[in-house]
């Protein structure tokens, strides 16, 4: 079964393929098969095209820079990307445009709107996300960051982890704590902060992979306007919410193409090792294609749900589960197929995104990045333990988990 498209989507899907087939080489395989080298040239180029294609933000209102166009062509707009290996977002504009854009758009001012959602477009304004703390990661509540107002500015003091591009990026978004006397869920605000200033330092993390993606944030007297709050003093928790939906949610419908690519690749690879015949093999394969099925299907009923005007809420929780631990599970299979070999790994890394992923031969370098890479996807955007509760308590009615920091036991004596 396959979702139908209107006349309207069907027709602005021949247009993004006329642009994609002017666009890119003939013998175009996807951004893994550029020399390491180029490719980051290539993106700064690729970005510009869209952006002068108009295909950057393409849902968002034209007034603010966006496309204008309708849920169903940016959905249009993705599935054809992904299809043809080139990404639909590029470095900090997952941030940018994937989530404060959007964030600003519901929660945002009018002035707010016209001064940040063209900047983001432009690529003037790089956004990374402020939100993880040492003892702030699935208790998001927990934050520390203060934010205390002198006169006309904000005055920020605290550090944020785990924060991806941070080291590209010239904004952050930051949950910070605005009222330390009020519970811990109310007493949070949504700052918008420059980072090119003397109270900003970032400090970068080593990954497994030998590369520094993320970093750690320190906010020493760090200061942004006033007026630079999202949603209201005190209410950036439910603000914060409405970000976390579309960062969850937002790739969805084309969630699986990446995956079927990436299993593709898998496939081949067992049979370049001779091992597709086996039939502890094959049944793992077998499992592994029903779940992108699934993909498939989650994906269609996030569009629908989209297309009917309804706004990613806590279900998004199911689909960040149900593809983090997917993830995790096949890198796995890969390794084991390739067996002794991953121990000495060869071949191009890759240097795309799973959505950039054009199923080309998977060497035994990629396959153990792929398996490095989908260790922090259940940890990234919420860990599967908070989805499961997220799930749980807010989308089937079951009953509230019991918290440490509440309840009759909190005040009780301690032997």
């Amino acid at each position: 079964m396959d979702p139908t498209y209107s006349a309207d989507a069907s027709a602005y899907r021949e247009k993004v393929r006329a642009f994609l087939a002017e666009n890119l080489p003939d013998d175009w395989t996807g951004v893994d098969a550029l020399p390491v080298d180029e490719r980051e040239a290539w993106a700064e180029e690729w970005r510009a095209r869209l952006a002068a294609a108009g295909m950057l933000a393409v849902a968002w209102p034209k007034e603010f820079g966006g496309g204008g166009l309708s849920a169903i062509e940016q959905v249009v707009l993705a599935e054809e990307f992904a299809l043809a290996g080139v990404p639909a977002q590029l470095g900090n504009d997952g941030f940018g445009i994937g989530m404060v854009g959007p964030t600003i758009i519901v929660w945002g001012t009018d002035e707010q709107k016209r001064h940040f959602l063209p900047r983001i477009i432009s690529g003037e304004d790089r956004w990374c996300q402020g939100y993880s703390e040492p003892d702030a990661g699935s208790d998001l509540a927990n934050v520390a960051t203060r934010a205390v107002l002198d006169g006309d500015e904000w005055v920020v003091n605290g550090q944020k982890i785990w924060t991806s591009s941070g080291h590209t990026a010239n904004w952050i978004f930051v949950l910070a704590r605005t009222d330390p006397d009020a519970p811990k869920h109310a007493g949070i605000s949504f700052l918008l902060v420059p980072m090119d200033q003397p109270g900003v330092e970032v400090r970068p993390i080593k990954e497994m992979t030998g590369e520094a993606l993320f970093n750690e944030v320190f906010f020493t007297d760090a200061r942004t306007a006033k007026e630079n709050v999202v949603g209201e003093v005190n209410n950036g928790w439910t603000v914060a919410n409405t970000l976390l939906s579309f960062e969850r949610g937002g790739r969805s419908t084309v969630l699986a193409i990446g995956y079927r690519k990436e299993l593709d690749a898998i496939v081949d690879l067992a049979r370049r090792k001779g091992v597709a015949d086996d039939p502890v093999i094959r049944q793992r394969l077998a499992w592994a294609h029903g779940q992108v099925e699934i993909m498939r299907y989650l994906g269609m009923q996030s569009l629908t749900q989209s297309l009917t005007g309804e706004q990613p809420g806590p279900a998004a929780s199911i689909i960040k589960l149900f593809w983090s631990e997917y993830h995790k599970v096949v890198t796995e299979l890969a390794i084991d197929i390739l067996g002794p070999e991953a121990l000495v790994p060869e071949g191009d890394a890759g240097g795309a995104s799973l959505q950039a992923f054009a199923g080309k031969e998977m060497s035994s370098a990629a396959a153990v990045r792929g398996f490095y890479e989908a260790r922090p996807g259940t940890i990234y955007a919420g860990t599967s333990q908070v989805q499961r509760n997220i799930i749980g308590e807010r989308v089937l009615g079951l009953p509230k988990e019991p918290r440490a920091d509440s309840g009759p036991w909190r005040d009780a004596p301690r032997g």
